[in-house]
């Protein structure tokens, strides 16, 4: 006789772990209806983790959304509540507040500690549009802790530094927030130009441990769903994270491989030892940001200093050069020159940031590990980085205009379709092209036959490498020597 399936128990009766345990007891003095037991948790099962299509409770409540939103009139459409929530998590009144709560709640997660925007516990709500905060006991979101999926621009996974206990941290930044930080006005990482006026949201910052849920923290419509990947809160918030990310068609995050950026001891880990868990790698360095002290984590996709307000974090594709100052013998400065311009052939873009007091162990780490194997100091590959980035960008920008050109384009641009290279990747190539038609049309002996060699030799000259150009100008002063001798015969 099959025994009690007490997985499938617990998710029948998530929210009542005392009727889990009479069950239990009843099936364990009376084997016999141990089969009834396990029916009735596969049919509660099914009427409550049951698609949208197939589940009363959940069609009512999604009606009853709808119907609230009308008599409210205060609900926006999703795409607009989108847009709009950027600028303050909403740009609407409320601040997009009715257009979160219209929703009905697909997973809640309780008494999660919330560090930025605010220091508290609250439960964290999961809807098909939003994720928000919301206090314990109250249905409504809390100000300013409302965000909009398809406005969430990176998402980080990092450990909580000089803990004794294994915690870690969300991290989700809005648009526009990475360099929000900057003194001058930033543009958003994607490109799209921030105007001075308009505040931009807040990062979500919040902390689990490496533990599992609670029982009973983890409700709503999907936590049958969740139940299967509730081993940890790691694996629970990345399982709902990427699958809401995914599922809104997040402009930024949705095609990527990887949505959630965690450190990784491969791509940068510190000399120093760690005194609270001396096993293990760090993956972080502490450093001062002015007077407040943080730490800056060195990412496959850019450098995260947190977690003391303001957060700031630096893509690969927005530095433009690294350098190092006040290099003593204990401690030394990074400073990291940063494109928040979003165009120009110019620098009036570019803004540097420093970052004091790191531990000279680190140096050759940073230098070595991170810097020279992203070739952060060659400000040559920094212009590639940036045309990558802007290539990136107009790819989007095509794929949300639609594709009525690319269906009704021929010729040459049919002939590109077949090579089977993205737009990125063909343009990738293009820039290769390009530079290696440059290295095989460049020929250092040439430019002292041009006609501008005279200009050409004056400048090799004041670089101290003009060795062709001082032969030229010697046999052009022979010449006119020569010259000058023949009229003078003449006269």
């Amino acid at each position: 006789m099959a025994g009690l399936d007490t997985k499938r128990l617990s998710l029948a009766f998530q929210s009542r772990p005392d009727l889990i345990q009479q069950v239990q007891a009843a099936a364990a003095e009376s084997p016999a209806h141990t089969k009834l037991f396990n029916n009735i948790a596969n049919y509660v099962c099914e009427q409550l983790h049951t698609d949208n299509n197939g589940e009363p409770a959940q069609k009512r409540r999604r009606v009853e959304a709808e119907g609230a939103a009308h008599t409210n009139g205060a609900a926006l459409p999703a795409r607009q509540a989108n847009s709009l929530a950027t600028t303050q998590n909403g740009g609407s009144a409320d601040g997009g507040l009715s257009a979160a709560a219209a929703e009905p709640v697909l997973l809640e997660v309780k008494d999660i500690s919330v560090s930025i925007p605010q220091r508290k516990k609250y439960d964290l709500c999961f809807t098909q549009n939003y994720l928000y905060a919301r206090a314990s006991n109250t249905t409504a979101p809390v100000p300013g802790i409302v965000y909009a999926w398809k406005d969430i621009e990176h998402v980080f996974y990092l450990p909580v530094p000089e803990k004794a206990q294994v915690q870690y941290n969300y991290i989700l930044l809005p648009r526009n927030a990475a360099l929000a930080a900057l003194s001058k006005p930033a543009s958003s990482t994607d490109g799209t130009a921030t105007p001075p006026t308009l505040p931009v949201a807040e990062p979500l910052v919040f902390t689990v441990s490496a533990t599992a849920p609670k029982p009973g923290s983890v409700g709503g419509p999907s936590a049958g769903l969740a139940a299967s990947v509730s081993d940890s809160y790691t694996t629970l918030f990345h399982w709902a994270i990427e699958g809401q990310l995914r599922s809104v068609g997040n402009p930024y995050l949705a095609d990527k491989n990887t949505i959630i950026v965690a450190t990784d001891p491969k791509v940068f880990h510190s000399a120093a030892r760690q005194s609270f868990r001396p096993t293990e790698k760090a993956v972080h360095v502490r450093a001062f940001r002015g007077s407040k002290d943080g730490y800056l984590f060195f990412l496959p996709t850019g450098i995260l200093w947190g977690f003391k307000k303001p957060l700031l974090f630096l893509p690969l594709d927005r530095i433009v050069a690294v350098s190092y100052t006040n290099v003593l013998q204990r401690t030394f400065n990074i400073v990291v020159e940063v494109d928040i311009g979003g165009g120009g052939d110019n620098d009036d873009g570019n803004e540097e940031v420093e970052f004091g007091m790191l531990d000279q162990e680190d140096y050759n780490g940073i230098s070595e590990s991170y810097v020279q194997r992203h070739r952060l100091q060659d400000r040559s590959m920094a212009e590639r980085r940036k045309a990558k980035r802007e290539l990136a960008e107009n790819a989007r920008g095509e794929k949300g205009a639609g594709g009525a050109e690319s269906e009704g384009g021929g010729g040459a641009n049919g002939a590109q379709e077949d090579d089977g290279l993205t737009e990125l990747q063909r343009a990738e190539q293009q820039l290769q092209d390009e530079e290696d038609e440059d290295e095989e049309d460049y020929d250092p002996g040439s430019d002292g036959d041009s006609d501008g060699s005279g200009s050409s030799s004056e400048e090799e000259d004041e670089d101290g490498d003009g060795e062709g150009g001082d032969d030229d100008e010697e046999e052009e002063e022979e010449e006119e020597g020569e010259g000058g001798e023949a009229e003078d015969g003449d006269e």
